[in-house]
């Protein structure tokens, strides 16, 4: 018997055509770049707006890793090394689990708490 699944279980396609870009950097780099610059812009406008500074600082970091580096794999391995930094580094993501997991962080003094209907 197949199995079925759902409409909205269905993967969503992705929002990058790998294809499609990888053409574009081959045949015309010029374009690929500025298409690239327009997608990121996008994505940080689209970011709520207390965070679209620190976006805009990041992306400069790593336009500025990709501009220094000597290949485009070079540039991969510098932004990889960055990325871990921000997980397992000094002030990175694993120590402020850490921190939440130790009581070191201070839980909120009031929380609203929300009523819901039973189920029929």
């Amino acid at each position: 018997m197949p199995v079925t699944t759902p409409e909205r279980a269905k993967a969503p396609s992705p929002r990058v055509d790998f294809d499609q870009w990888s053409a574009l950097a081959r045949s015309d780099p010029a374009a690929f770049e500025a298409r690239r610059t327009q997608a990121v812009e996008q994505l940080i406008q689209g970011a709520p707006a207390h965070r679209q500074q620190r976006l805009r600082c990041l992306q400069w970091r790593i336009d500025h890793i990709r501009a220094r580096a000597n290949s485009p794999m070079a540039a991969c391995i510098k932004l990889n090394e960055m990325m871990w930094d921000s997980l397992v580094g000094p002030g990175g993501l694993r120590d402020a689990l850490e921190g939440t997991a130790q009581g070191e962080l201070d839980p909120p003094t009031s929380a609203k708490v929300l009523e819901f209907e039973r189920a029929p």
